[in-house]
């Protein structure tokens, strides 16, 4: 066998591990992809040339029960990356990837962890196409089944049928009108063409960015962050009112109705939670899952100043737009003088989980202040503070003097995609100001 055989042998073994790493299971194309989550249940493929051979349909009409939704995958590696979830003008990163093959099943599959929220998405993947599921631990048994394609830049359809409205503008809405559920909400809207995007405020915050199309005498708006799967829909009446329908995952659907109005206004967010007649003071002593002891207002570190409560819970994305503005105001604010204390509520009876969830939100959201353990949500939210008269939202902020009496109390929160959102920074950054002088 002569040295030059040998020698293109070699070169040819070489190529074809080469061939081999460039082409291997955990590369998915870099790009736009559109995701499915699909409320009416759906049945996955049954073996990988199944999957192949059954891509995600490209929809060219609304499908209802389906909420669509889009990211960018990019790649920080040659086979690492992440994805930006795109919920009109939010961009949510998401790292926290896994990806393997399974040679017993020959499947190629990847997890995808919201880690704040303690949720998932487990799925096979073949060529550009993504199937499984998306799974809410705190839910029990709770899945819905999700689909992707890569290369798809539409969100709920391609047709472009004439707006029989521009929606644009505010709107006086009632979910569940006519029963003992109805609450009140103010749709905004902004409307280009058949694109739409905007919110709905209530008086315990706001339903996020929200996006999506408006079709002839219908229009529909949709949002996935990993924590809310949020679909709306509604038809134009001949009166120009809305009519329509709201689903929440697979676990909660309801009706809504609405009608233009500029000047449609909600309860103050400080009229709404108070404390009980008898309590003056603000008092409570849970644990810090960081530190690893228990803290209370009367502490050393908290002596002789005012202070902010934050009622929240890591499971609530109004709570971490709160949580997001908090740090960046002490950022933005180096000689602040009030503390601050976060006090979670964390679903389920797990408190080691909770302590976990805690830790992580702290480190991926960079809180410089503490947040203590105070239980879970509901009922016992109502025992752990019990000078509370009830507990009406998460987020709430609670603001005390320097010897702890109640001084105002902040219900709910506007987030960023409300036009409420810069008031807000305004009325906080006055009232800290004076708070501490």
């Amino acid at each position: 066998m002569s040295k030059n055989f040998l020698l293109l042998l070699l070169i040819a073994t070489l190529f074809s591990n080469c061939i081999e790493e460039i082409n291997s299971y955990n590369l998915l194309p870099p790009g736009r992809w559109r995701g499915l989550l699909y409320l009416e249940q759906k049945q996955p493929a049954a073996s990988k040339e199944a999957l192949q051979e059954q891509p995600v349909p490209n929809i060219e009409d609304v499908t209802e029960g389906v909420l669509p939704f889009l990211f960018d995958l990019t790649y920080t590696g040659d086979s690492t990356f992440y994805i930006e979830i795109i919920n009109g003008d939010e961009r949510i990163r998401v790292d926290h990837i896994q990806t393997w093959h399974d040679k017993a099943t020959n499947h190629d599959s990847i997890r995808i962890d919201f880690p704040i929220y303690d949720t998932y998405i487990l799925a096979r993947f073949a060529e550009g196409i993504i199937q499984g599921q998306w799974y809410v631990p705190s839910r029990g048994k709770y899945s819905i089944p999700f689909e992707a394609e890569f290369g798809q830049n539409h969100r709920f359809t391609t047709v472009r049928k004439k707006p029989l409205a521009n929606l644009s503008g505010r709107w006086a809405t009632t979910f569940a009108p006519g029963t003992e559920d109805e609450f009140a909400a103010i749709g905004e809207f902004q409307q280009n063409g058949n694109h739409l995007k905007g919110t709905f405020a209530t008086e315990t915050g706001d339903f996020r960015f929200l996006e999506g199309t408006v079709q002839a005498d219908k229009m529909y708006l949709s949002c996935f962050d990993g924590s809310h799967a949020f679909l709306f829909k509604a038809k134009i009446m001949p009166d120009s009112s809305l009519s329509g329908s709201f689903q929440s995952g697979i676990h909660y659907q309801t009706n809504w109705i609405a009608r233009r109005d500029p000047r449609a206004q909600l309860r103050h967010p400080d009229s709404l939670t108070f404390l009980k007649p008898g309590y003056q003071q603000f008092n409570f002593a849970f644990f810090d899952p960081v530190q690893g002891d228990t803290l209370s207002l009367n502490d050393p570190q908290f002596a002789e100043r005012p202070k902010i409560i934050q009622i929240m819970g890591t499971w609530c994305p109004n709570c971490r737009d709160e949580t997001r503005f908090l740090v960046e105001y002490l950022q933005e604010h180096p000689d602040f003088k009030p503390a601050i204390i976060g006090l979670s509520f964390e679903k389920g009876q797990d408190t080691n989980k909770a302590f976990r969830l805690i830790r992580t939100f702290k480190e991926k959201m960079n809180v410089p202040y503490p947040v203590l353990y105070a239980g879970p949500p509901g009922p016992p939210a109502a025992q752990a503070l019990p000078m509370l008269q009830k507990i009406v939202s998460y987020p709430t902020l609670i603001f005390l003097d320097k010897d702890n009496r109640v001084l105002r109390i902040h219900t709910g929160f506007y987030g960023p995609a409300t036009a409420e959102y810069q008031e807000f920074i305004r009325e906080f950054d006055r009232y800290v100001q004076e708070l501490g002088q």
